[in-house]
């Protein structure tokens, strides 16, 4: 048999003690790849929300650190008066004031709906596939694709928001899904369903070809900084910004304990196998094998267990999380798996293995022939 095909045999040799070493390290990296995905998933929802319909940044309110917004964004609302002093400052193409709101309807307690005004719907990037645009004077809506089939709604059906009645008038797609799961209806028609007249939740800004973004932001940073805030990216938003720096740390400390803990049962792992194996570890140096290769092996063997372990790890991770999305669990949120989600997932368990293998494996490699081969 090859030194290749010893190493990827030897590790399940005692099965039953291998499947326990892979489903202890496969939590952990289960852990490190749903965490991973979920916080890719918020960082590009909220991205693409800033972002919506090429706008070069956006407008908010400060953060509300009461705990009582009902903005997804954890920011407080701002009078929609604001939206024509922004379209007044030099530089500023356009300006469009919106309203995000979180609210219930039939099947779902948490189900966004954005207000908009139908001449502003450019920067939602909409594509209707059905039907006409909604009314600003009236109680209408447009539904995203997804969302429409999963309510079973189409066309010129109604649906109830937060007990409310609204006309469905059109059906769009976005190819976001994260908007696709939503609905957009006019600003006024939100404002006055979140019991909130007259305030908006961000405003849209595009700027004039050539003018620089940084210096208009700056402008209105510097004239009124005091009541709003300009947003280029999430981590301008302190709310959004702590809560993923939360995540994030949260999956390093997982990655912490994953190496720490997984190290600790491959080490028992390994020696146990070491242990049992001495008189043939004692046979292989007797017919000419160097304690390097010894090393090799037994190292090899380490981290065929956890590259094992990442592999079935980061299936359990992936299913577990579709399982909670296809329940809900995670509202209009979707994961995304990044290759880098998947490499940080690996790179945990080589180390795992490299770590929790190396001292068996020097142990192994340390071994007299004479002594082994005496091994009962």
């Amino acid at each position: 048999m090859s030194f290749i095909s010893l190493i990827f045999k030897n590790p399940f040799r005692n099965k039953s003690r291998a499947i326990l070493a892979i489903i202890g390290i496969g939590i952990g990296i289960a852990t490190i790849v749903a965490l991973g995905a979920i916080t890719a998933g918020l960082t590009s929802t909220m991205d693409e929300t800033l972002h919506a319909g090429g706008s070069d940044f956006s407008i908010s309110g400060k953060t509300d650190n009461s705990g009582t917004t009902t903005n997804p964004l954890g920011t407080s609302t701002f009078s929609e008066n604001w939206t024509s002093t922004i379209n007044n400052v030099s530089g500023v193409k356009n300006a469009a004031g919106v309203y995000i709101g979180m609210v219930s309807v039939p099947d779902s307690r948490f189900f966004t709906l954005i207000g908009i005004d139908s001449k502003d719907t450019d920067f939602a990037d909409l594509k209707l596939t059905k039907g006409t645009m909604f009314k600003n004077d009236a109680d209408e809506i447009i539904l995203g694709k997804i969302s429409a089939d999963k309510l079973n709604k189409t066309v010129n059906d109604n649906l109830e928001i937060n007990g409310e009645e609204y006309k469905i008038t059109g059906i769009f797609e976005t190819g976001d899904p994260n908007q696709d799961e939503g609905a957009y209806s006019s600003l006024k028609s939100v404002q006055d369903l979140m019991d909130d007249a007259g305030n908006i939740s961000m405003i849209y800004v595009k700027v004039d070809s050539g003018v620089d973004v940084d210096s208009v932001t700056k402008t209105i940073e510097d004239d009124y900084g005091d009541n709003i805030t300009t947003v280029t990216s999430i981590s301008d938003i302190e709310t959004i910004a702590n809560a993923l720096d939360m995540v994030n740390s949260a999956s390093f400390a997982i990655s912490l304990l994953a190496i720490i803990i997984g190290g600790i049962g491959i080490i028992n792992t390994m020696i146990m196998s070491v242990y049992e194996r001495t008189r043939e570890i004692g046979v292989l140096k007797a017919v000419g094998w160097k304690g390097r290769r010894i090393l090799g092996m037994i190292l090899g063997e380490s981290i065929v267990l956890t590259v094992t372990s990442g592999v079935i790890g980061s299936i359990i991770g992936v299913v577990g999380l579709e399982i909670l999305v296809a329940l809900g669990v995670l509202g209009s949120m979707t994961p995304m798996y990044t290759p880098y989600i998947f490499l940080q997932a690996f790179a945990v368990a080589i180390v795992v293995g490299l770590v929790g293998g190396l001292y068996p494996a020097w142990r192994a490699s340390r071994l007299p022939p004479t002594e082994a081969l005496r091994y009962e």
